[in-house]
């Protein structure tokens, strides 16, 4: 069901090696461009032609009334309101403590004043896919942390089902009601994506930033359509590896690569061990688990394929270095001293420590986001969190001596970068009503060699003084 690969007394590169599930998104762009120029020229005729054709049903309105989102709440059972609640609670505990907004100010010299203001992103528009798996659990993993970070304006995006009347599935709609949020649309796909980067008059006010994960079109048009609007990530497959020796319990080990394979035949299971018993114990796991699973097809399909296997190492040193190069999604650290094991990963979306923290909990109600980086970008991104809607914005404050100190040094670089428009829109306020120029400056018409300037060209706008071509310009 799962082949082996075996590392043992190899000395790769180990990213060229590892499993990993083709993903052609270069492709899917071209597949997806049509789509979003037909959403950005004809707004609402173009989602009903690709609701009709990509969805099969066709909702009396794209924009979710208010009353179906609070009937989808009220009808939620006990057990699962609960569940959604304490999930919710958890998930905003910790992104309360992930960042805020706000201002640090910092005084690299007297009168010299730098503010990095933390400002949220305006509006933002969440995906939630809806595909083989109604993701209710990505309405939370997106709001939560964007509530927190302030954003004022928040809009959901997820497939309409022709099973539920054409709208999103009744759960997705229930967390949002849960969540506050209101403007809610049945809308899936590139679509989806296109209609929130360019906006649909009438309909959809275009948004600053889109996040959520979704099918290989959904990718392809957040990067078809990136510039256009900010965007958290390219989202591949889901993906798992787990990091175990023979102190692992098979059946649990077994148990968690089958949880992810369930999400799609191209999801990523890889098992990297040190204990040949232990990944013999897990293949015997594996066949009795999946064949009770209900998605067994799936599963079969995600395991036996390329992106997954169970990988044979030396030893742990070994196994951290594959692991690392892997830079997997979810990473799961089933090993003596797990933890201590775990602080020496560099490269994981998310971490997962001993036999009591599987990747599911992390999906639903750890606290943790579960919008996480894959097919390798762990090794430079991070999860979905609260300073993913948060930009940083610089307040740049000197009085006339702060400034003149510095100036000497401004007006060389500028010199240094055949830039000399630069340095004259600070040589031109040394003279402040042609008075003599504080410390680390001269006169007006004193203007140093080495600033790369004649005096003629002191007084002139940037403008007209010493304009290099644009080739020449970063």
């Amino acid at each position: 069901m799962i082949r082996t690969l075996d590392l043992r007394g190899q000395a790769v590169d180990y990213r060229t090696v590892v499993p990993r599930a083709p993903m052609d998104v270069e492709h899917a762009v071209e597949s997806v461009r049509p789509i979003c120029d037909a959403v950005a020229e004809r707004g609402e005729d173009a989602l009903r032609e690709f609701s009709q054709r990509f969805d099969r049903c066709l909702p009396e309105s794209f924009r979710v009334p208010a009353a179906a989102i609070a009937d989808a709440e009220r009808n939620l059972s006990a057990d699962l309101r609960a569940a959604l609640v304490e999930s919710i609670r958890r998930r905003r505990a910790v992104a309360e403590r992930e960042g805020r907004a706000g201002t640090v100010r910092v005084e690299p010299a007297p009168g010299a004043v730098v503010e990095a203001r933390t400002v949220a992103v305006d509006r933002v528009g969440l995906y939630v896919p809806g595909g083989l798996a109604p993701l209710a659990s990505s309405v939370l993993m997106n709001v939560v942390p964007a509530q927190v970070a302030g954003v004022s304006s928040i809009a959901v995006a997820s497939p309409p089902q022709a099973e539920f009347g054409a709208l999103p599935h009744p759960t997705i709609l229930a967390v949002c009601a849960l969540l506050g949020v209101e403007e809610v649309y049945a809308v899936g796909g590139a679509q989806a994506i296109a209609m929130f980067a360019h906006g649909v008059p009438g309909l959809c006010e275009r948004v600053e930033m889109v996040t959520g994960p979704g099918n290989i079109y959904v990718v392809a048009a957040k990067r078809l359509l990136r510039g256009v609007v900010g965007i958290d990530a390219e989202a591949g497959p889901t993906e798992i590896a787990i990091l175990a020796d023979d102190s692992a319990e098979p059946a649990f080990v077994a148990a968690d690569l089958i949880s992810q394979a369930e999400h799609d035949p191209l999801a990523g299971a890889v098992l990297v061990t040190d204990s040949t018993g232990l990944a013999d114990a897990v293949r015997a796991e594996l066949e009795p688990q999946v064949a009770a699973t209900r998605h067994a097809e799936r599963v079969r399909t995600a395991l036996g394929g390329e992106q997954s296997a169970i990988v044979l190492v030396d030893d742990l040193e070994q196994g951290l270095a594959v692991v690392n190069a892997y830079a997997a999604e979810h990473l799961e650290v089933q090993t003596r001293d797990a933890y201590a094991v775990a602080g020496r990963v560099r490269n994981a979306g998310a971490i997962f420590v001993g036999s009591w923290s599987p990747v599911s909990l992390g999906d639903y109600s750890a606290g943790s986001t579960h919008v996480l980086p894959t097919a390798g970008c762990a090794c430079h991104s991070s999860g979905l969190n609260v300073n993913s809607f948060l930009k940083n914005v610089h307040v740049i404050d000197y009085s006339r001596d702060a400034l003149l100190q510095v100036a000497g040094v401004v007006e060389t670089f500028a010199g240094a970068e055949n830039l000399p428009a630069h340095g004259a829109a600070v040589t031109v306020r040394r003279g402040g009503g042609r008075t003599a120029g504080a410390a680390g400056g001269g006169a007006a018409d004193e203007i140093p060699a080495s600033a790369g300037m004649t005096k003629s060209a002191a007084g002139m706008t940037g403008s007209s003084a010493g304009m290099t071509t644009a080739g020449d310009l970063r």
